[in-house]
Parts: C-alpha cells; structure tokens; sequence
C-alpha cells in the first residue's frame, strides 16, 4: 500500500483556539442550528430494550435546563462535579452541563463501590453529584463520608439528600450560554485505573478534546465518512471512553448508538448489525467476548464496520486475525494513557499495519526513548518512552494533561526537561513503529538478565490450557529473584492442574531463550485485574514480597 505516514506526520499542525468549551463544540454549536440540531445525537436502548432517537436539540434542552440548574446551585467555574451514571442520554447531558458551566468534571462508575467511590470524591472535593438509581444504594453511604458534598442530583430515584433531575429540570430554562473557558482551564479529572497502586487524579484542560482527534479520525479510518454511525462499550469513565467514545463523536456532530447496559459477547453481534454501526472502539477483552459468541453459533454476517480501534492493552494475534476475517476489516490498535489519551496507533488505511507492534506516533505528537540518565536511546535499543511537550514544529501538545491532581511532586517527577515519562519500555524500530516491552516497573532482573514480563506471558497465553498469565519477581533472598508466573487455566482444557505446571515450562523452553523459562507456575482461580481488564501485577509482586518475608521468618525460627 502506498504509505502516508511520512507525508502526514511532519505537515501536521497544531490549531489551538485561545478561548475553548468541550461542551460548546460538541452540542451548542449544534443545536444552535435549525437544521444541525435534528440531526439524531443518539440512538439508545435502555435496560428493557426500548429504543429511543435524541436529537442534538433534544439533548441541548436537557442539557441546558441541568447547566441552568447548576448555577443557581453556586457551582462556579473550576468546582468539581461528580456524574455517576449508567450509559445512557441523560448521562451524555449531564457530562455537557458540567462542562458547559465550566466546572470541573469528575466521571465516576457506579459499579466502583462504596469505598472506591468515596476515595476520589473525597479526594476531588467533589461539590456536586448528579447520579442515577444505579449509584443510589452507596450514596446514602457517601454522603456521610465526603462532607465537600453538597449537593445531589438524582435521576429515578428520590431521598432526603436528593433534588429529583425531573423537578430542576422542570423549573429551569432550555436557553443557556457557555461559560467563556479557556482552552487551558481545567474540564475534566480523571482516575487512573490503579495498576500500579493506588489510583492518581489526572487532571485535563478543555484543550484535551483537539490533542485527541488525530488519533480518533486515524483509528476510525479518516471518520468522519457520510453516513457513518458509531458506537463503543468502553466506559465514560475512562480516558478511552470518554474522549474516543463520547466526545470526539459529537465534536462531529454525528450519531452514535448507546444501550444502558454496555453490550458484549452475542449482544454486541446482535447490535452491530441492528443498526448498523460502521466505527467502533472496544477492548482486547471485548473482541475476545465476540469471537468466543462467533465460535458458538452467533453469525457476523452483516456487520458493516470499517473502522474498529482497539485501546487499553495489546491484542493477541489469533484475536487479531480472527477479527480482520470476521468482521470486515482490520484492527487499528491505539496506544495512550489517561495523562496523555491516543498517541500512538495505527491507521491501515493511510500507513501499513506491522502485527504485534504499537504502531507509529500519530501527526501532533513526538514520542522518544530515553535511558535510565535521560538521554536518547538510539533506534533499535529498548528504553523508556516519553512524550515530549511540544511537537515537531514547537507547538505545545494539547493532549498531554495538565498535572496530578494537588501532586506537584509527583508531576514533576513523571517529567524530564522537556518530556512527560510513560513509564513504558519499548524500542522504535527503523521505520517508527513502536515495540511494548513491558512497564518499567515490571521489568526486573532475574538470573543476570533484564526480564519483560509481557513477552513470556504472551508465549504462556498461546498455549491452548491457558486463559490468562501473569509473571513477576519472586525474591530469592541473596540470588535475587527468579521468574515466577501465574496462569488461569482454561476450563475447557483436559489437563491435571498437578501436570499443568511442568507442560507449560516445557512449552515456554521450547520457543523462548531457556532464561525466560519461569522457575515456578502458580495455577490460580482469578488474577487481579482493574476494570478495564489490565492485569495489577503490583499485587502480585507484593504478594511474592510478602511470602518470602514469612519464608524468611520460619526458617529463623527454626534456626533458633
């Protein structure tokens, strides 16, 4: 194929507004507009199935009355306001009220919990919460535990904490005005998923909207085409969902599909082609849940994508395969992070795929590899990956957030000079395309040699009595560590758990170097895993940590 990428990537420039509102470029402008504002915004089906068409001018209404509401509740420019709802339109109101009245936005997923909830929204003081019945169980929880709350929006639900939606909505006027916002003022605060320990407030400026489009029109084929329909379960929550999923969608002012309960599996085949969607974005595990459908019986015939992006880990290679041959076209993996969303990928329609591989810088943004002193790594070595602040033409990246929340310590640490630090190793290859090696704090040394965990997880993963794999460090006392791995073994599989074992390190010897063989396998029930299905191999390594400090501690004992 003709290769576009060289052409693109250094041409491409940077236009950002002084003066920029996420929710006016994605509804006012819009439903402004006689004829704009038919145009559906979106198709939902809520839990029972009922389906329903709002229109952008339908969805400015509501939004507009909440945005009223707001402020004559005091929510002032930079306050936090938390939406915790199921994905469904009045969801997609209230995240544009928020913005709309330029305060700050605080996605949070009912399914966190009391605990988990309650962190980040005290850790945010939150002022306001605007919530359906989803949520409503913890809240009365909640309330008592972050006093910056003083307000509660509830949505099909009624207590004597709540303002019922349906009441302010009622006594509010649908004609509203954005807040002037800057593009650098702070729009949205989002939670990392807490792979590697406890989840970091990730502050980003209303500017985060342009820094992400190169990697969204790029992922989905050159999106918008006519007649183009999208739809995503990935959560709002997420850097992914909300800025690839939701937001880029509107800023186009086009249609997506919606289902209150996120469809999956069989489901999701029966969506694609209710409609049918053209574009979607999904996860690694999402794609696996529809191959698994496919396999069983489900059909996909008649699914008409030609855009699917895949975000949040990195697609195995059956996977891979099986979607470019079932469902019409290839897989665009997009690589990025809740601080910086979208800054790696591919785009097989305007630069060649290279399979297993992260794919090349997208236009806007410099990437580089730096050593453990900082300096540039030459093409081909492993080191860690960094994002610079600026691009090729020394304009400032609008995608890169603007700090942790309240850390400056730690945002200063996650920089170097000029470069915001991933805390990923990979290589470039000669062509630009980038390599995963691991996360830096995964890569360890074991038996004189550096160890990625990803690599021999990915060889375990192959072998057909392996659901999932994880490996790490198990200390070893003056020796240093050896590698430890723990599989889930595939259910279907007819093989002894005692045998498990043994097979799987014949079969990691028999294609890696004998090094990356590990020493020990743990066959488990579960691995722990955040919410969007990354694997927290922090806990792990503390578990290892751990055993081996009480290992340590019986053999003194029994010395004495």
């Amino acid at each position: 194929m003709n290769d576009q990428h060289p052409v693109l990537y250094p041409t491409y420039r940077w236009l950002v507004p002084e003066q920029f509102n996420i929710a006016h470029v994605c509804l006012q402008r819009w439903s402004t507009n006689v004829a704009e504002g038919r145009r559906v915004a979106i198709h939902h089906e809520d839990a029972y199935g009922g389906r329903s068409d709002w229109s952008y001018s339908r969805l400015a209404d509501v939004s507009n009355r909440l945005a009223n509401g707001l402020r004559k509740m005091g929510v002032q420019k930079g306050d936090r306001v938390a939406v915790i709802m199921a994905p469904r339109p009045e969801s997609v109101a209230a995240v544009l009220a928020v913005l709309g009245v330029g305060a700050v936005l605080l996605p949070l997923s009912p399914q966190l919990g009391t605990d988990a909830l309650a962190l980040r929204l005290r850790d945010a003081e939150a002022r306001t919460i605007i919530a359906d019945a989803g949520a409503a169980p913890e809240l009365a929880f909640i309330m008592d535990k972050c006093p910056s709350v003083q307000q509660l929006v509830g949505l099909d639900f009624q207590n004597d904490h709540t303002l019922a939606w349906r009441t302010l909505l009622a006594r509010e006027s649908p004609e509203f005005r954005t807040t002037p916002t800057l593009a650098e003022d702070e729009a949205i605060l989002l939670y990392t998923a807490g792979t590697t320990g406890m989840p970091k407030g990730v502050l980003h400026a209303h500017r985060v909207l342009i820094g992400v489009l190169p990697a969204f029109v790029a992922a989905q084929n050159w999106y918008p085409l006519p007649n183009d329909l999208f739809w995503s379960p990935v959560d709002w929550t997420t850097a992914p969902g909300l800025l690839h999923g939701l937001l880029s969608v509107l800023y186009f002012g086009r249609t997506l599909v919606t289902t209150e309960i996120p469809a999956r599996g069989p489901d999701a085949i029966e969506l694609l082609k209710r409609y049918p969607i053209t574009n979607t974005l999904l996860l690694p595990s999402d794609l696996a849940l529809m191959q698994e459908a496919i396999e069983a019986g489900s059909t996909a015939q008649g699914i008409a994508l030609r855009g699917i992006c895949s975000a949040g880990d990195t697609l195995p290679p059956t996977t891979r395969e099986w979607a470019a041959k079932n469902l019409g076209t290839a897989v665009n993996e997009l690589y990025g992070l809740t601080e910086a969303p979208g800054i790696i990928g591919h785009s097989h329609e305007k630069w060649p795929l290279r399979p297993g591989s992260l794919g090349r810088a997208i236009p806007g943004h410099r990437v580089g590899l730096l050593d453990a002193q900082g300096r540039q790594c030459r093409t081909g070595s492993g080191g860690q990956l960094a994002l610079a602040r600026h691009d090729i033409h020394g304009y400032p990246d609008p995608c890169l957030f603007l700090s942790y929340w309240r850390n400056d310590s730690l945002t200063q640490a996650r920089f170097d000079n000029d470069w915001f630090l991933t805390g990923d190793m990979v290589s470039i290859d000669e062509d630009g395309y980038c390599w995963f090696l691991g996360r830096v704090d995964d890569v360890f040394r074991a038996g004189g040699y550096r160890v990625s965990p990803l690599e021999i997880e990915e060889c375990l993963k192959q072998h057909p009595a392996v659901k999932c794999a994880a490996v790490v460090p198990k200390p070893e006392g003056a020796r240093g560590h050896s590698i430890k791995a723990f599989v889930v073994a595939d259910a279907g599989f007819n093989v002894r758990a005692d045998a498990l074992p043994a097979t799987l390190q014949a079969h990691v010897r028999e294609r890696l170097a004998a090094w990356q063989t590990p020493k020990e396998i743990e066959v488990v029930d579960r691995l722990p895993l955040t919410a969007d299905g990354q694997i927290r191999r922090h806990v792990l390594r503390a578990r290892e940590q751990q055993r081996s400090m009480l290992a340590s501690a019986r053999a003194k004992a029994r010395d004495c």
